[in-house]
């Protein structure tokens, strides 16, 4: 019969339909077929008819789906598929719906075939007309009654209706979400509308997902994403609002993390390669012998991994409204009861899922959510010294980046690492930007006649300049640093420099690369740590940060001074007090800590925000009476430092021999007193070249704009 139909149609001009196709259609043989099917009668006829469809629907060219006795046969049929798990014609069933999806891509109207009534219509009309229901079921007005010679070329059949006798009849709208109500002289009678929609195709196709058979599964999942990609308004509200896309979706990720075994090794989640959905291979044997629970881990981030590329692919109303499921039902009834439990063991399994999961989100709805999740809404003031962060769990996580467990400590500074790459201008905002608005850290005083005769001689008013001091005065004095090789391509200064209140780079790249006085420093001796290795990855680093920032509408240069409200107090933030206080101990805390300590802040300090980066990167900066900035904490840790290393006999071969072990050099291991403090002073001279590397790799590309 197949066979005949092509065969026909191929020998018809195009769109003509030919007698076959006819008789089909008027007989209602694929209702006939339908019904064999149900029943399965002959034993193997549901088969045969399924490989019918699918091969009818995907061979014939001809618009044959809209047609009443095609699409009803065809929407009854996709009921039955997924109704048995694992049922013998599961292959066939899939291979029926991926073709029906495919159709619908190809012409997005006929998904409405799709959409039944859960609700049975109101008996009467009604008096006003009403638009077809919302989503969510709410009716709204609409004073335009279409004419009858509209309805009479929308798509529909006219329908008996007893409610204003006999004669009275209605028609369904194209969408089949109202009925238009005529009487049998044309008399407009109103609308009676039907307020719940039913998608079955999505129906079965999330059972589908569910199956044993990964192949199976996958299609399922392609079908899906191939409905909830099209660009229809009306379908996508109703994938949103009126199917259990989002509920099912989520409650399987919900289902995958409850399957997680709570002995997971948090450093197995950080460690597990990249995770796709559909391409993970499954080998029990490899599984097992890599770590416990690595299977419904790969099962769990698979998932997540597929509503992420499902939003991502999805109508904005779909994924809008499945990313807010997502939050509302798995990260704050899920997720968070886990952040917040007082378990050092589940802490660390908890927020290593955490950045795990901050790590593999890419879906701007997905992630907003996410950011929504962790430091809530967007802000409008700064934060106040005695106020606790908001929401409650990122006051929690941002305390535990100085928790007394010093693995917990590392693991949320990681979460914070992790979501400061994200792509997201709440992130930033909600964290550090929101506090420096005002740029009241500073110490403003209006210029006077000798600020500009300082400006004119090239340097910068009310500077203080670190020669003249003390603590730096011997350090300065013919330091290496000071007229290395690497200062030579710096850009040529114009006139107008410094005027926007930046500080000349050549100045900023001493300060931090002299801070650090020679008796304590050990890089020089080594081969392969210079400053050049800096530089390369600065440059990597910042060009992908400028990526991310392009479409956050950054302001090119600080606020001005006048503009600024300097009265109001000046509070670094919750973020910065915690990073500032841990860097201040940098002497005294394990090399692990700080080497995460510092790589959060070389992050904040990459971003290319004007006052962020006066903030961090600007040694010259005046700072308020009360306020610190980054090179005043470093200030204080050298200070301390040349202190304790009058203390420590023969320090600087110590130091040397703790930095080749560091770096794989010298593989004894014996035991080596002040430790801590000496791994302490390599951090500290590494991270302060690698802020000279981000401020000169800044300036420069700020040059070349």
């Amino acid at each position: 019969m197949l066979e005949i139909l092509v065969e026909e149609e191929e020998e018809r001009e195009s769109g003509e339909m030919g007698p076959c196709m006819e008789y089909l259609l008027q007989h209602k043989i694929l209702e006939t077929m339908y019904t064999l099917s149900t029943a399965d009668c002959p034993p193997g006829m549901k088969q045969q008819v399924l490989m019918f469809f699918t091969k009818l629907l995907g061979r014939i060219q001809q618009p044959i789906l809209p047609h009443i006795n095609v699409y009803r046969p065809v929407q009854k049929l996709v009921r039955l598929c997924g109704l048995v798990q694992a049922a013998p014609t599961e292959n066939e069933e899939m291979q029926f719906l991926c073709t029906v999806c495919a159709k619908v891509k190809q012409d997005p109207y006929l998904v409405n075939f799709f959409l039944e009534n859960k609700d049975s219509h109101k008996d009467s009309a009604l008096n006003n007309s009403l638009s077809p229901c919302a989503p969510g079921g709410e009716m709204k007005r609409n004073t335009e009654v279409p004419s009858a010679g509209t309805m009479a070329d929308a798509p529909g059949e006219r329908e008996p209706d007893q409610s204003h006798g006999s004669t009275a009849s209605s028609v369904r709208c194209a969408n089949d979400l109202a009925y238009h109500e005529y009487s049998s002289n044309g008399l407009y009678l109103g609308v009676r509308a039907t307020c719940r929609r039913e998608c079955n195709l999505v129906h079965s196709l999330l059972t589908l997902i569910s199956s044993p058979d990964g192949r199976i599964a996958v299609k399922a999942c392609e079908g899906l994403m191939l409905l909830v990609s099209l660009p229809d308004a009306t379908a996508a509200q109703n994938l949103a609002g009126n199917t259990a896309l989002c509920e099912m979706l989520t409650q399987r990720l919900t289902t995958l993390h409850h399957a997680l075994p709570t002995s997971l090794d948090p450093l197995d989640i950080e460690s597990l390669q990249p995770v796709n959905w559909g391409l993970d291979g499954y080998n029990q044997k490899e599984d097992t012998a890599a770590f416990p629970g690595k299977r419904t881990l790969i099962s769990f981030l698979s998932w997540l991994d597929y509503c992420d590329q499902l939003i991502k692919e999805a109508h904005e109303v779909t994924a809008s409204a499945l990313a807010v499921a997502i939050r509302r039902w798995f990260f704050v009834q899920v997720l968070e009861p886990q952040l917040l439990q007082m378990s050092e063991e589940g802490i660390l399994v908890s927020t290593a899922l955490l950045a795990r999961i901050v790590r593999q989100v890419e879906s701007q709805s997905l992630l907003g959510q996410l950011v929504v999740f962790l430091l809530g809404k967007r802000r409008l003031h700064p934060e106040e010294p005695g106020e606790p962060p908001q929401p409650i769990l990122r006051q929690r996580l941002i305390e535990r980046c100085d928790h007394i467990s010093d693995e917990v400590s590392i693991m949320t500074l990681k979460t914070f690492e992790t979501l400061l790459q994200k792509p997201h201008p709440d992130i930033l905002w909600n964290l550090v930007l929101q506090n420096l608005q005002e740029r009241n850290y500073m110490e403003y005083k209006p210029p006077t006649q000798e600020d500009a005769e300082i400006a004119e001689n090239g340097q910068i008013a009310g500077a203080v300049d670190l020669e003249e001091d003390p603590l730096f005065g011997d350090v300065l004095s013919g330091n290496q640093f000071l007229s290395s090789d690497w200062l030579y391509p710096s850009p040529q200064l114009s006139p107008e420099h410094g005027k926007d209140g930046k500080t000349e780079v050549h100045k900023v790249v001493n300060s931090f690369l002299c801070i650090v006085p020679d008796e304590a420093k050990s890089s020089y001796q080594v081969e392969g740590t210079g400053y050049d290795t800096y530089l390369r990855d600065a440059h990597k680093q910042f060009r992908d940060c400028c990526t991310a920032c392009t479409t956050w509408d950054w302001p090119a240069k600080p606020t001005p001074m006048e503009k600024c409200n300097l009265e109001a107090p000046f509070f670094e933030g919750h973020l910065f007090k915690v990073l500032f206080d841990r860097m201040s101990r940098i002497l005294d805390q394990p090399y692990n800590v700080n080497l995460q300590i510092t790589s959060v802040l070389s992050k904040l300090a990459l971003f290319p925000h004007p006052h962020l980066h006066e903030f961090v990167l600007d040694p010259y900066v005046n700072m308020a009476s009360g306020c610190r900035s980054l090179f005043s904490v470093i200030v204080r840790v050298v200070g301390d430092l040349m202190v304790r290393i009058q203390r420590i006999p023969e320090f600087n071969s110590r130091l040397l021999m703790v930095r080749r072990r560091l770096v794989g050099l010298d593989p004894d291991t014996s035991l080596i007193d002040h430790l801590t403090l000496l791994e302490g002073v390599i951090v500290l001279e590494e991270f302060c070249k690698e802020l000279a590397a981000v401020a000169f790799v800044k300036h420069h590309a700020e040059s070349t704009l």
